[in-house]
């Protein structure tokens, strides 16, 4: 499935060979970040965060899970309600599933999206995750940042940073949903107005 007819590429930043090189190396780093905190692997959990940010993250427990040889616990998180604007919006907003079928609390949380923007988000995230349990703590995983943080968010770990302007907008692409892998750089054509 293309890209839609209303945004205008800049650049194509990503194909699937970078996708699953970076998520390799996202991989490891996680487990190198346990070991210098001399945590057992055991305790690490990840939670994607709707929508892309659920794939990466079972991406990566596969990836983890494949090289540590262990089974890790793995959850989905939609923060929408959370969200300090989703009363602002004009549209109602639409709210995906909330599955995290583990104990959190005392867990290593790995906080999973695809882009970081404004902190917004991630914001919201963290005060969703702490309505659920007590986490011995949460990193935070972009695949993509951004950058122009409107909170004072900054990812853990980040598989790629892309420097952005006013007006233009990063789409992380995933064959999961999107029928391929892929990053690229747009710039979204304003939607036309209806009617007088």
């Amino acid at each position: 499935m293309p890209l839609p007819a209303t945004d205008t590429v800049k650049a194509r930043l990503m194909d699937a060979a970078d996708v699953d090189r970076t998520l390799n190396r996202l991989a490891r780093q996680i487990v190198e970040h346990l070991d210098d905190e001399a945590e057992p692997v055991e305790r690490l959990a990840l939670v994607g965060m709707q929508t892309r940010g659920v794939h990466i993250a079972r991406r990566l427990r596969d990836k983890i899970e494949s090289f540590e040889g262990i089974s890790l616990p793995f959850g989905m998180l939609d923060a929408t309600l959370y969200r300090d604007d989703y009363r602002k919006r004009l549209r109602q907003p639409v709210v995906q599933p909330t599955d995290i079928p583990f104990d959190m609390d005392d867990r290593r949380l790995v906080l999973v999206d695809d882009v970081v923007y404004t902190g917004r988000t991630t914001r919201a995230a963290l005060d969703a995750l702490m309505d659920l349990g007590r986490p011995a703590s949460v990193r935070f995983l972009a695949f993509i940042d951004r950058g122009l943080r409107e909170l004072p968010v900054a990812p853990d770990f980040i598989g790629r940073t892309v420097p952005t302007i006013a007006g233009e907008e990063v789409r992380v692409r995933l064959s999961e949903i999107d029928d391929e892998d892929g990053v690229w750089l747009v710039e979204p054509r304003p939607e036309e107005e209806g009617g007088e």
